[in-house]
């Protein structure tokens, strides 16, 4: 570990010193009082009792007792919240031991689905929830990665430059392949790509409750491991009462979003229905990087105290041109909006474009949710869902020849021609199906969580020519590959956390996931399919020191399979292993009345990573390789403050180290040919930068006009695995100013004007790009490529509830 991180571990312990020091200034009164069900006066435990106004916050015990120590003598606003019973806001006081109800839930809660995905206080795990009202806040078009930008660990990324279209997220570190991503626990992962194309689900933020956002190994859950984070969104919740809101937004780059949202509220006392419609489209900051999405979301459900069912469909479609190339180092500083897709020459010499370079694709998700509570310890929770997949993306092909593509020479007299223009579709459909299934029981100092997934995919690849210039239409369209692929993903799961005190808890989460990929009828040596059993144990412990004070520790082994390109490139002699990490979490949080620290510290310690090395394998193929030993280690700072009721800020920093304790690189002569291979020590892991922050700094005015200036610093990143100094992407440093108007109107719930200017200070940066390299005798040549990103770009918006 290096200088830099050394200091910042020192630095931690001092201000940990610090802290408890401070403490001692405080007046030792406490906030406390016992919590427990108006229905049948028992205990409430695991209710989260915080203070208004105050990042003071706790948890019930198992006889419902809380304490909030270290404050003032006074009165204090308090709210306590549970997945069963209804939220109540109450002011109590210091000075007398405080009884107080709270309501069981009319209608047993949505969330209740979803809790086998989560975390909690308990959990030892590193998380943060973001609710409804965050993802709002800057809710104007772009897609869910942006607007979790400002979340630790964090870097975002745009083929398009500005926000719409393919997006991605890493998190310290890692690719979107080692994020796993569920809504309402179902996974969304591509099962063979691991991947999530969030351009497929437009404006899903607006049908969005809330997102847990776990960084490392995390709890288990469902589909591909989680090998950097955890997205686990949950979609619109029971409202008790009819809605209906139309969001409006305009901008640059011809960038606008129109969205239609509504829901009748509770209907003849059991019913529900919610719904959304929506539209974006824009021009992209990268030439001809256009966008035309399409999307909705529509639930139903039946409620009543002990049970419910309920139904969602989401769809979304998208039309975008290609913008997945990059652009040279060159171009970068000469013409930084330059898109090479469907760029060609005509007979005469003219630079043409191909009009319909685009990529097209439909997603739409099946969901059907049952939970029954059985008794007041125990609920039963089971989830169907289908997914459907279809679409292609379009190619124009100069002079391409026919031998590749299983056409024949044409022959016409004595000339024979063997290449042509031509235009190609590369398709894709798949479906993906299964369930997913709990029991939660919960009795006094025990929570107990018991359950598993069965999914199934089936991958239809097959790529077709719709025209050549030489052959006639009739042949057309005429496939060239038709491949097919079916992967089984089974787990299981147990789950427990135990209180051994009112301060220390225990949790351990143990799983079993049996994967079977049958990857392709046209495997290059007649293997066609691989079995990977994986068993993931975790564990966590937490210790609740105080109110203030709170100290976890968290360890875990995950597994990951290879992806489908892993498999179709390599013969069984040359195919990867499944990779491993395990994950090591250690935290601490302090709060009191208008200030909040949480201080994370991870060691993320990988064998068989796979990575690209540059080696061609057995049949002529670039492929990932396992690299043996490598680790992401590093700290995460968190700290919110409340200067006034109307001025906080809220700020992350992430201090890391990323190595490959060995790596070999491959690349060649371009010459001779021959093979060169490079081999280095301590490497740095590609896209890793070591210096990650954000800061928000939001200001309330005359109550209904909000501001805010919102920063983002990533530090260097490599491009390769060799941390050369040639090959690089540049830090950066963004800085956004937002605010919002609500202007208040007889006879409607809110008419509110937003606006975003972001960038302002015009950085010229990139977030992403690619490399790769060759030799000319003994000097290396570096061919760089970046996704350039915009400069200063604003959004305005108007939305109407009612």
């Amino acid at each position: 570990m290096n200088f830099t991180v050394k200091s910042t571990i020192k630095n931690g312990l001092l201000l940990l010193t610090l802290l408890f020091n401070v403490e001692l200034t405080f007046a030792q009164n406490t906030l406390q009082g016992t919590v427990s069900s108006e229905k049948d006066q028992s205990p409430v435990s695991g209710a989260i009792v915080r203070m208004s106004n105050s990042y003071a916050n706790t948890i019930t015990d198992a006889v419902g007792h809380f304490a909030i120590k270290g404050i003032a003598t006074g009165t204090y606003e308090i709210s306590i919240s549970h997945v069963a019973f209804e939220t109540k806001t109450i002011s109590i006081s210091t000075v007398s031991e405080n009884k107080i109800s709270i309501q069981p839930k009319v209608y047993l809660a949505d969330e209740i689905t979803i809790n086998a995905t989560r975390a909690d206080q308990k959990s030892g795990a590193a998380f943060t929830n973001i609710t409804k009202e965050d993802l709002e806040k800057n809710n104007l078009g772009q897609d869910l990665p942006v607007l979790l930008n400002s979340l630790p660990s964090v870097v975002v990324t745009s083929d398009a430059g500005n926000g719409v279209g393919y997006t991605g997220i890493r998190v310290r570190g890692n690719d979107p392949t080692r994020v796993n991503v569920t809504i309402n626990g179902v996974p969304v992962n591509d099962a063979e790509s691991h991947q999530v194309y969030w351009v497929d689900l437009p404006d899903i933020a607006s049908s969005t409750d809330n997102i847990q956002f776990q960084r490392g190994l995390g709890n288990s859950t469902n589909g591909a491991g989680a090998f950097g984070a955890s997205i686990n969104l949950q979609t619109t919740k029971i409202s008790q009462a009819a809605y209906g809101s139309i969001n409006s937004s305009f901008g640059s780059f011809n960038t606008n979003k129109n969205t239609l949202s509504f829901g009748t509220g509770i209907l003849n006392n059991h019913f529900t229905i919610d719904g959304r419609m929506s539209l974006i489209n824009s021009d992209g900051y990268i030439d001809r990087a256009t966008s035309t999405l399409h999307s909705f979301s529509l639930s139903g459900g039946y409620y009543d105290s002990k049970q419910f069912i309920r139904a969602v469909v989401i769809s979304g479609k998208e039309k975008t041109y290609q913008a997945w190339y990059g652009i040279s180092q060159d171009s970068l500083s000469s013409n930084r909006t330059y898109n090479p897709a469907g760029e060609y020459y005509d007979a005469f010499g003219n630079l043409r474009y191909y009009d319909n370079q685009t990529d097209n694709y439909q997603q739409d998700y099946y969901q059907l949710f049952y939970s029954r509570t059985i008794n007041k310890n125990l609920t039963a929770n089971v989830a169907l869902h289908y997914t459907k997949g279809k679409g292609y993306y379009e190619e124009f092909k100069p002079m391409a020849s026919f031998s590749d593509y299983g056409l024949a020479d044409v022959a016409i007299g004595d000339t024979t021609i063997s290449a042509s223009d031509l235009i190609r579709q590369k398709w894709l459909s798949n479906d993906f199906y299964g369930a997913t299934w709990s029991f939660d029981y919960n009795k006094e100092s025990l929570d107990l969580k018991f359950g598993g997934a069965a999914n199934n995919y089936v991958g239809r690849h097959y790529n077709k020519i719709i025209s050549a210039a030489i052959y006639p239409a009739s042949i057309f369209p005429f496939t060239y590959y038709d491949d097919e692929a079916t992967k089984t993903d089974v787990n299981f799961f147990l789950k427990a956390t135990y209180d051994v005190s009112k301060k220390l808890s225990l949790t351990g989460d143990l799983q079993q996931r049996i994967v079977n990929y049958n990857f392709s009828k046209n495997s290059l040596d007649g293997t066609a399919e691989a079995t990977l059993n994986f068993f993931n144990p975790k564990g966590g412990i937490t210790y609740q020191l105080s109110s203030k004070h709170k100290f976890y520790f968290f360890a875990g082994l995950g597994h990951k399979e290879p992806v489908r390109d892993d498999y179709l490139v390599s013969t069984i002699t040359t195919r990867p292993d499944a990779e491993s990490m395990i994950d090591y979490e250690a935290g601490y949080n302090y709060k009191v009345k208008k200030l909040a620290i949480t201080i994370n510290a991870y060691y993320m310690n990988y064998q068989n990573q796979l990575i690209l090395t540059g080696k061609i394998n057995d049949v002529g193929e670039y492929v990932r390789e396992n690299v043996k030993n490598s680790y992401r280690a590093g700290i995460e700072t968190e700290i919110q403050y409340q200067f006034t009721k109307d001025l906080f800020v809220k700020a992350n920093f992430t201090l890391s180290e990323n190595k490959i304790k060995e790596y070999n690189e491959y690349t060649y002569d371009a010459d001779t040919y021959d093979q060169i291979i490079n081999s280095y020590k301590n490497t740095t892991i590609a896209f890793s930068p070591s210096i990650i922050s954000a800061m928000e700094l939001n200001y309330t005015l005359l109550k209904n006009i909000q501001f805010a200036v919102a920063t983002k610093y990533v530090g260097k990143q490599y491009l390769d695995n060799t941390t050369n100094e040639n090959s690089i992407l540049d830090s950066y440093f963004l800085t956004n100013f937002s605010g919002s108007y609500k202007i208040p109107i007889k006879g409607i719930k809110s008419l509110e004007l937003k606006f975003m200017l972001n960038n302002i200070f015009d950085k010229m940066y990139s977030a992403n790009g690619y490399t790769y390299n060759d030799y000319s005798g003994t000097t290396r040549n570096d061919y760089n490529y970046y996704y350039p990103q915009a400069g200063i770009n604003w959004m305005a918006g108007i939305t109407l509830k009612f």
